[in-house]
């Protein structure tokens, strides 16, 4: 049954996406369904089912569309679906009923063609069957006229209000990637300035020393001179590297100026807030946090904010702790709360996608969802590992 559903879902996207009309599954699905049950109901009032009569040929000219469709897969033009259903509401009022079904298929057809065309072609396609209800009511044969007319335009409406609303969805989607793609370019930019800047420089110092140490040992054999060049190039390497990644995680950052961004210990001084907001939150530390560096420390900090305003919105009432663990090869942070009994709806916004980000930029691994009855926000930052130090040894010549 899965499988089935499945395929016809794939099938009827296919047939939208070809036609140019990428409407979601479901409401081709409604409008056939709508069709079949008001072709049935109408044959019904008319007892032409059981035992079948001449008049279920009008049920086979109404979903004769649908039909062709099955077999062919592809949708049939719009004036060719007008005369079909309108010669089946025809056929089908030749045995006038009180609170007759048949003309329903008017709006519905009304709404479908309203939907996938021109607001023109629509009302060019519904004039026949407008005319036939117009007709029927001055032989007779159908009564509330006026009122099958007021469906017939309320069904236009309905399917220019849809295609508009699509065409809506299609440009707001279509900008928001435009606005992603130069996102993305303008951080780039970004990321090259800043990373341009820091290694210029700290790579000409390195070569300054390792130019001197190089002519100590080639020149003068004085190999404490070139130890010591070659120490003062390992600092300024290293100190370039925390200078690359404090410049890649100040781009994530919310505002720019001369103010230092907060650091690890300004986790409490976060807590402490979002507790005077009413959140009953509880903060532990352990370890030793000057040896958090700035790097690690602003991308915890905006971690733990996003964390506790998450909380602050979606469950008010829980109870959380956050916990920041310092130790000689990692610093841990996690932040727990305990789930509310309704879960809210997960938005689209771009909380969770910034932490990652952030977590990404610190070299961190991050886990952020459910677990043990809590909602848990743990991220992991490691330190690099230091690299071996290897004595100088003096070739002889």
């Amino acid at each position: 049954m899965l499988v089935l559903l499945e395929r016809t879902k794939a099938r009827i996207e296919e047939g939208c996406a070809r036609a140019g009309v990428p409407y979601p599954w479901w409401i081709p699905l409604f409008s056939t369904v709508s069709v079949a049950l008001i072709t049935l109901g109408a044959l019904v009032q008319r007892d032409a089912l059981l035992p079948p009569t001449w008049l279920a040929v009008a049920g086979l000219l109404a979903i004769s569309p649908l039909l062709m469709w099955s077999v062919g897969g592809r949708l049939v033009p719009p004036m060719a679906e007008s005369v079909l259903t309108t010669l089946a509401v025809g056929v089908l009022l030749l045995q006038p009923v009180e609170a007759d079904f048949a003309p329903l298929l008017m709006p519905v057809l009304a709404a479908e063609m309203a939907a996938m065309y021109r607001l023109t072609t629509a009302v060019a396609v519904s004039g026949p069957g407008v005319a036939l209800l117009v007709v029927a009511g001055i032989r007779g044969s159908l009564d509330a006229v006026p009122l099958y007319i007021v469906i017939v335009a309320l069904g236009l409406y309905v399917g220019v209000s849809l295609r508009w609303q699509m065409r809506a969805l299609d440009a707001e989607r279509l900008n928001h990637a435009a606005e992603q793609d130069q996102a993305v370019a303008a951080e780039r930019q970004r990321i090259a300035r800043e990373v341009h800047d820091v290694v210029g420089h700290s790579l000409s110092i390195t070569l300054l020393h390792v130019t001197g140490a190089r002519h100590a040992l080639q020149h003068d054999c004085d190999i404490a001179e070139a130890v010591e060049a070659l120490t003062e190039a390992e600092q300024v390497g290293r100190a370039a590297m925390r200078d690359i990644r404090q410049s890649v995680g100040l781009l994530g950052a919310d505002r720019f100026g001369t103010a230092p961004l907060p650091g690890a210990d300004r986790i409490a001084d976060l807590v402490d807030s979002t507790r005077a907001a009413g959140v009953d939150v509880r903060y532990h530390e352990s370890g030793d946090l000057s040896t958090v560096d700035a790097t690690r420390g602003a991308g915890l900090y905006r971690i733990a904010q996003e964390s506790l305003a998450n909380i602050a919105k979606h469950a008010p009432s829980a109870s959380a702790s956050v916990h920041l663990a310092t130790g000689p090869d990692q610093t841990r942070l996690t932040i727990r709360n305990t789930l509310p009994t309704a879960v809210p709806r997960t938005s689209r916004g771009a909380g969770l996608s910034g932490m990652r980000t952030r977590a990404e930029q610190l070299g961190a691994v991050l886990h952020a969802g459910p677990r043990e009855g809590c909602w848990i926000v743990e991220v992991t930052v490691s330190d690099p590992a230091p690299s071996p130090s290897c004595p100088l040894r003096q070739v002889a010549p």
